[in-house]
């Protein structure tokens, strides 16, 4: 009798297990989907606010502007995972995660227009230049994501 009990309590574990991944399985997708197609979007406008054109510069070559570019992408992608993260419904990251990628977009203008041998320093493939953004562009963006999550 004990042993049926306790096969009848798994069943019911399992099936609660599976009925949560039926429920939360597509607000997963819909979330994903919606906070990737906002990191392409920002992705794609920062590339075109610098002043160099980056990945023509990776093709060829140039790991600055890779590592830059890598930096940027990292730096973008962080405040919108914490904004999906600290989001209830699809309309929060909608909300939220506009403003945390136009945030870093002008963070990162702005650091392009203070340093400005950098951008130069970029194009001639000078890591230590690019390791200088890349912590800039991931500071801006920690603290952007703990400020979205507050």
């Amino acid at each position: 009798m004990r042993r049926q009990g306790a096969i009848i309590v798994r069943v019911l574990t399992i099936n609660a297990v599976i009925q949560s991944f039926l429920a939360g399985f597509p607000v997963l997708m819909l979330h994903s989907s919606v906070t990737l197609a906002m990191l392409l979007v920002a992705v794609f406008v920062y590339i075109k606010i610098t002043p160099y054109d980056e990945v023509a510069l990776i093709r060829g070559g140039n790991t600055a502007a890779a590592v830059s570019l890598s930096g940027a992408v990292i730096g973008l992608a962080l405040p919108l995972a914490f904004s999906m993260a600290s989001s209830i419904s699809i309309w929060e990251v909608l909300i939220w995660g506009p403003v945390t990628l136009v945030l870093q977009l002008i963070a990162y203008r702005v650091t392009d227009l203070f340093l400005k041998d950098l951008p130069n320093r970029i194009l001639e493939g000078e890591v230590g230049a690019a390791i200088l953004l890349v912590s800039i562009k991931l500071a801006v963006a920690a603290v952007n994501a703990a400020a979205v999550t507050a």
